[in-house]
């Protein structure tokens, strides 16, 4: 059970999810208190709003073990070796909603999420900024990359010593799981990279906040190599093409 996500291997190299059952979110038909509290869980699983209780940041120290270095530095060397990559998304908040879409990673720097229908959200990394856009607010926010969580994985190279801190790694059946913090800004948030196993493949990360609560990306149909439209990573405020008829 990973941030509320059941797996079950079913073969070798695929995982298997069974999701909590919730209701719908209704985009259309919700308070405002609920809309900042969705856009809150939704943007947690990207960007970090102060991560981490005080007991661990102090924990900048790697706690992986060295038998365990020569699988760390695999998950390196295969992050570094992703150039582009497409995939369905499944988003769970720590209040169990769950909302998906397509994600577009290309780097280094550059990634958008697109929510489904009715979700109002976008998510487009580039230009060294994370922009969050909600359409039903008119609200956009700017965010540095090197910020966030996504800035470790969109890195020109992914480096997993030095600025960053292993802080864990499991194995489980078909699975591994590699924790990282910044290690000089531990308090900024914690990441958790979960890989099927073999072969390596990333299929899910979660972000874990202060107060304990998980929200978690997975990552299904994924699709390595190619080339996108680089106007995916550009976010246009759709207000500019709606003024004046």
């Amino acid at each position: 059970m990973i941030g509320g996500v059941a797996f079950h291997r079913t073969e070798p190299q695929a995982l298997l999810l069974r999701f909590p059952v919730v209701s719908a979110v209704d985009w259309r038909f919700r308070p405002r208190h609920m809309t900042c509290m969705l856009r809150r869980h939704l943007l947690l699983g990207l960007i970090p709003v102060g991560f981490l209780p005080a007991t661990l940041s102090a924990q900048t120290a790697s706690t992986v073990a060295p038998a365990d270095q020569a699988d760390t530095a695999r998950i390196q060397t295969y992050l570094n070796g992703i150039h582009t990559l497409k995939a369905h998304f499944i988003q769970v908040a720590p209040n169990g909603t769950i909302s998906q879409g397509t994600a577009w990673l290309d780097r280094p720097g550059r990634m958008r999420f697109q929510y489904d229908a009715p979700s109002p959200l976008l998510l487009v990394a580039g230009h060294g900024l994370v922009v969050f856009h909600d359409a039903s607010l008119d609200q956009t926010s700017n965010i540095p990359l090197g910020a966030t969580p996504l800035g470790i994985l969109l890195a020109d190279h992914v480096v997993l010593s030095g600025d960053v801190t292993v802080t864990g790694l499991r194995r489980l059946p078909g699975q591994i799981q590699l924790t990282v913090v910044r290690t000089a800004r531990p308090s900024e948030g914690s990441l958790t990279l979960v890989f099927s196993d073999p072969p390596l493949a990333l299929r899910q990360w979660t972000v874990v906040d202060a107060q304990g609560q998980r929200t978690t990306v997975t990552l299904t149909n994924v699709e390595l190599g190619g080339s996108f439209d680089q106007s995916l990573f550009t976010f246009i405020n759709p207000r500019f093409f709606n003024k004046g008829g």
